[in-house]
């Protein structure tokens, strides 16, 4: 058996830079790269295997560990789960400065691979800089905080075990049932350790989207329900965009006259005025959404996780007999709800659902109704999503911002997003024309993510102008690869919505749970924070403007530019769109209990 001789890290970065990918017939590196924030325990071992291999495996330096890996997750997202990258920090802080990115790519069932640098496998240094000590349990380290947020996780103590644990690792990052976060993490002095490696080990392998099919018996089961309904609701997830399922989608729901209901990681899946498409569903719901949702008998939930946002807590689907059929890769999300579980991925099993559904077709009142329901919400949203008048000095909202940053946008246009007001705003209002034109984090909901992700965007997408919508609290949050952006000429354009505070929760708190408002908006005592010259002095061009026509003129203004461009924009935080929407399971006490508990009283527990 002929083997090299290598070091742990040089293997590891050897084996990762042997792995492709087939997309659209071409072949592609599996890993586009890795980021890299070098320090104590990951600069003298995964330091020069990956200046060896930086021709075939390039490095990028971030300036945040928890950012660098949201841009890996981030981009990861764009490629449809295709294809990914690697994050590798220092011990301690620098390590788990990624956990939080690790809980975003759980929870949203997306591929990275984090190498966390580690404490000594000898411990004759112990402890070492930065090495947490467990008082009664000598083989913890700080990255068994990783463990929980991990689809697989592995601490390398033998340079030999890399040639089982590499292609576990591998097997979970690219299978559409298990891939979520992989995390290997490597004790610095095993890093530097040699051994002879089998060479077949770092022989090519190309990894194919891989489609099981559904089972005979469930299928007839599946569409057996499905001819029995009258008012039959398709709910749309991420796993429709990850199968490449998006025409198989629209064929299906024009063939059989259901509508299509789109949750946060579903949109776009359907373009906006694709006939068959209602808009958002649940908490950040249309009304024409909703409505339907409200009366279905049937619901078919496409590669989604029926989180609580799309089921309105459980509450949304209030016919009592209503049926639910989830067609879900993922056994465990598509039982949910005690649904019919139709285990399969998603363009396939669309594609069997509809032949044993042959010529049959939801009831033509049915479909018509959502035609006129949509007609009536696409009237709401060019009302709230308009200009104000020229002559109004009110502060502008949200809805009206990202009406502007939407026409703006154009064609070619991708929004990235996550957390606070704007996704919920975003969920209804934004239009999108594919599948790659609506980039939000909501499954995790993480503040942060926005321009980091952005960045992940950009760098999977070069085609695509990126628009970044960040509220200013997010922005305070992490807002350091502006400079990454810059440095790596992967221009963004980021609309910074300043409204003094986390305006959301403040109107949770007041309007949502009745409740009187209380360290949500900073007072006015607070400084005032100039973002457009903060942006500025991290590289990018920016610019604070005054009013949506002014903003028009800076988004022309930031498209032509060559490089990441900031504008800047006070906003109301008091007002949001009031149409659309469902309830949302959010505990109270005092007064406001007894309208909670009457609306709890309307969940579906099985």
């Amino acid at each position: 058996m002929k083997t090299i001789r290598l070091t742990m890290a040089e293997a590891l970065v050897r084996y990762l830079a042997a792995q492709s990918t087939e997309i659209d017939g071409r072949e592609l590196p599996l890993f586009a790269g890795v980021f890299a924030i070098f320090g104590h325990g990951n600069v003298a071992g995964m330091g020069p295997a990956l200046l060896r291999h930086r021709r075939v495996l390039p490095t990028y330096r971030a300036h945040n560990e928890q950012a660098m890996a949201h841009a890996a997750i981030a981009f990861a997202k764009t490629c449809a789960r295709r294809r990914m990258m690697a994050c590798t920090t220092s011990i301690g802080p620098g390590a788990t400065n990624m956990v939080t990115a690790a809980a975003v790519a759980h929870v949203n069932r997306l591929p990275v691979l984090l190498l966390p640098g580690d404490v000594f496998a000898s411990r004759r240094p112990d402890p070492v800089l930065q090495q947490v000590e467990d008082f009664g349990d000598a083989t913890a380290s700080a990255n068994d905080c990783f463990r929980p947020v991990s689809r697989y996780f592995d601490r390398i103590m033998l340079p030999e075990q890399l040639l089982v644990s590499l292609p576990q690792a591998l097997r979970v990052l690219t299978d559409p049932a298990e891939c979520g976060p992989a995390t290997l993490a490597l004790p610095q002095d095993v890093q530097a350790e040699s051994f002879d490696f089998p060479a077949a080990f770092f022989a090519p392998r190309r990894h194919r989207l891989r489609r099981p099919g559904p089972d005979p018996i469930t299928l007839d089961e599946a569409a057996a329900a499905l001819k029995r309904a009258r008012k039959p609701l398709i709910v749309a997830g991420g796993g429709v965009k990850y199968s490449l399922a998006e025409r198989a989608l629209g064929e299906f729901a024009e063939a059989h006259g259901v509508p299509v209901a789109e949750t946060q990681a579903g949109k776009g899946a359907l373009a906006w005025d694709h006939p068959a498409n209602v808009g958002a569903i649940g908490v950040t719901g249309s009304t024409a959404a909703n409505a339907l949702a409200h009366d279905a008998d049937l619901v078919l939930a496409v590669g989604t996780r029926l989180g609580d946002f799309a089921s309105g807590s459980r509450a949304l689907f209030a016919d009592p007999r209503v049926a639910l059929v989830g067609l879900n890769v993922v056994p465990f999300d598509a039982g949910k709800h005690g649904g019919l579980a139709l285990v399969a991925d998603a363009r396939r099993g669309l594609k069997h659902l509809a032949a044993a559904l042959e010529s049959w077709r939801a009831p033509d009142a049915w479909t018509a109704r959502a035609r006129r329901l949509v007609a009536s919400w696409n009237k709401t949203v060019d009302r709230v999503t308009a200009p104000p008048p020229s002559r109004s000095n009110a502060l502008p909202t949200d809805a009206q911002v990202l009406g502007a940053v939407n026409r703006a946008a154009g064609r070619d246009g991708m929004v990235v997003c996550a957390a606070g007001g704007l996704p919920g705003e975003l969920h209804k209002l934004w239009r999108a024309l594919d599948s790659t034109a609506y980039h939000l984090e909501y499954g995790y909901s993480c503040m942060g993510y926005e321009i980091a992700g952005g960045l992940g965007a950009r760098m999977a997408a070069p085609q695509r102008e990126v628009f970044v919508m960040v509220g200013d609290g997010s922005y305070l949050m992490m807002n350091s690869e502006i400079a990454t952006s810059v440095a790596l000429k992967q221009k963004l354009v980021v609309v910074v919505l300043d409204n003094r505070g986390f305006g959301c929760i403040h109107r949770l708190q007041t309007v949502g749970c009745g409740l009187d408002p209380f360290n949500n908006l900073l007072e006015d005592a607070a400084p005032r924070i100039d973002f457009a010259q903060h942006a500025a002095s991290l590289g990018a061009t920016a610019e604070k403007v005054a009013g949506i026509g002014e903003l028009e003129q800076a988004l022309k203004r930031a498209r032509a530019a060559a490089r990441t461009c900031v504008v800047v924009i006070d906003t109301d935080p008091q007002r949001g769109t009031a149409e659309g929407g469902a309830w949302w399971d959010v505990p109270v006490s005092g007064k406001a209990r007894a309208a909670y508990e009457k609306a709890r009283s309307r969940q579906r527990l099985a």
